[in-house]
């Protein structure tokens, strides 16, 4: 049994019937909605010109005026459970060594570890934030050993390895520079 029954074979033969000849067909909602054996007819009769969809089958995969695209799958059970791993893998590196992946509001930042402690600062992408950052960390004697900046729109994120403990004046300092919207300390190197 269909799963969707109120939209099973939908563009049929009674709807191609009304089409413009030479009419394109594009499915990329599910499988099912169209029925693959009437559009190939269809298209041998030159009624339709084309059919693109993102499920293959053994009718349309050599078909001359048919264009099947991978299907991502989103929503089975596989895509899902590998959704999940992917979430809590990237929680765990933000949690761990501040890196962020695929956020919808903040840039992309991934750098390995390096020296003794990570500090990451959430900014405002203005002028001389940068400047002002590394600044106030070389008049607390710290020596950055490796930095990145990211920037995505009104957003951006920094963050720097230093070689030493960071102090608590330095980290209060921080977080008193304009446009500071948050300051994350990850003492301990991981490698």
């Amino acid at each position: 049994m269909y799963r969707w029954e109120s939209t099973h074979h939908m563009i049929n033969a009674e709807r191609i019937k009304v089409m413009k000849d030479g009419a394109v067909i594009l499915n990329f909602a599910r499988d099912g909605i169209v029925d693959d054996r009437v559009v190939s007819e269809a298209i041998k009769t030159g009624k339709l010109y084309a059919y693109v969809c993102d499920f293959a089958n053994g009718l349309l995969k050599d078909h001359e005026h048919v264009i099947t695209l991978p299907h991502l799958g989103a929503s089975t059970r596989e895509a899902e459970d590998n959704c999940a791993a992917m979430v809590a893998d990237e929680i765990r590196d933000y949690l761990e060594n501040g890196n962020i992946h695929n956020a919808v509001n903040f840039p992309d930042v991934s750098l390995p570890r390096s020296g003794e402690s990570r500090i990451v600062v959430a900014n405002a992408n203005t002028p001389n934030m940068v400047g002002q950052i590394t600044t106030l960390l070389a008049e607390g004697s710290l020596n950055i050993l490796d930095m990145l900046n990211k920037s995505r729109g009104e957003l951006a994120c920094t963050v720097l390895d230093v070689d030493q403990d960071v102090p608590a004046a330095v980290e209060a300092g921080l977080r008193q520079i304009e446009g500071v919207l948050n300051v994350r300390v990850i003492r301990g190197c991981r490698h």
